[in-house]
């Protein structure tokens, strides 16, 4: 009989790991070549892709069926991936194509290895990771305004070595940025006290500032569909950051590891015309340092927190977004594992 101590275990190691039946970005759109293969990891997984000859984006495991090299370290032969080690030929399917050093070969014409979904969608490349109750891949969750022509803007992405839980617990917490960003060119404004409110909404929720808005970080929104799960907040701008109001992000971010994660934030204004192009200049010019000092402030504090840390916190009123987070995933997990469960 599974214990209550085994079945928490279980959940914390899932969500340690990342939810299955969900999409992820993984990499921008220019980093997939048809002329090279692009390896990375995704749920502790290692996957490559790249572009076949009508220009589609494959991605299967990055694991060569015959001895297990690499074969993101290998070539791309007429839209199929080559293994460096032996020359095997694999295509976008999984599925072996050639064994050069021994024509005829009975590797040929075996399916091998798994392939995963993929959409390409606003400068960015979406993996679908399957799961017992979800095999097949839903709809792409996304934001509306990388849908809405009338909004315009930059994506940008790194890795962080810490545990992709930190970096959506930074997201749910609006109180830190009149702490950690308190010098930055946007987030250097407001009350250093107050007490926030939780929304909770169909496919979401949302935390927020009781006593301001609109001058700092005050509030994030996610979106948790059963295919993936986004979010976005607003950064006030002042006149002297252009046209367009106020700078919306949004921000979506992928396990990579026990330790290790890749966050993607898309930083948009809803502008058009002639100060569509102005506010772009301008932040190609002056912006985009500042966004990225903003940025690597939140890599640096949250890499320098021990694994551990969510084992000894000591959690009061400003956490209620974090928690409910956490509890979103955790009921997610425990989804996920009776579905598996009852499959075997």
């Amino acid at each position: 009989m599974v214990t209550d101590v085994e079945t928490r275990a279980r959940i914390e190691d899932r969500v340690n790991q990342g939810l299955r039946g969900q999409w992820y970005p993984v990499a921008k759109s220019v980093q997939i070549k048809s002329t090279r293969p692009y390896g990375t990891t995704l749920l502790d997984e290692r996957i490559v892709l790249w572009r076949d000859t009508d220009g589609q984006v494959k991605c299967i495991e990055d694991y060569c069926p015959h001895r297990g090299a690499p074969l993101s370290y290998g070539e791309i032969h007429e839209g199929n991936i080559g293994c460096r080690y032996h020359g095997v030929v694999v295509d976008g399917t999984g599925t072996v194509q050639r064994v050069p050093a021994m024509p005829d070969c009975a590797m040929e014409g075996r399916k091998a290895l798994r392939d995963f979904p993929v959409i390409e969608h606003s400068d960015a490349v979406f993996v679908y990771v399957p799961s017992v109750e979800r095999p097949e891949p839903p709809d792409l969750p996304l934001p509306d305004e990388l849908k809405d022509p009338a909004w315009t803007g930059f994506l940008c992405s790194s890795v962080w070595d810490v545990n992709y839980r930190y970096a959506l617990d930074n997201l749910a917490d609006p109180m830190h940025g009149c702490y950690l960003h308190a010098e930055s060119f946007t987030l250097a404004f407001g009350s250093k006290q107050d007490l926030l409110d939780l929304d909770r909404k169909e496919g979401g929720f949302r935390i927020s500032r009781r006593g301001q808005s609109g001058e700092n970080f005050d509030w994030s929104e996610f979106v948790v569909a059963d295919s993936g799960m986004f979010c976005f907040l607003d950064i006030p701008y002042p006149p002297a950051a252009g046209p367009g109001g106020h700078m919306r992000i949004l921000g979506y971010v992928s396990p990579m590891g026990p330790r290790r994660c890749k966050v993607f934030f898309w930083r948009m204004r809803e502008v058009e015309g002639f100060q569509r192009e102005s506010w772009r200049f301008l932040y190609r010019t002056l912006l985009e340092e500042r966004h990225w000092n903003v940025l690597e402030q939140d890599r640096v504090m949250l890499e320098g927190m021990p694994d551990t840390a969510r084992t000894r916190e000591m959690l009061y009123q400003h956490d209620i977004g974090v928690a409910h987070l956490r509890r979103a995933l955790n009921a997610a997990a425990k989804a996920q594992l009776a579905a598996e469960d009852a499959a075997q």
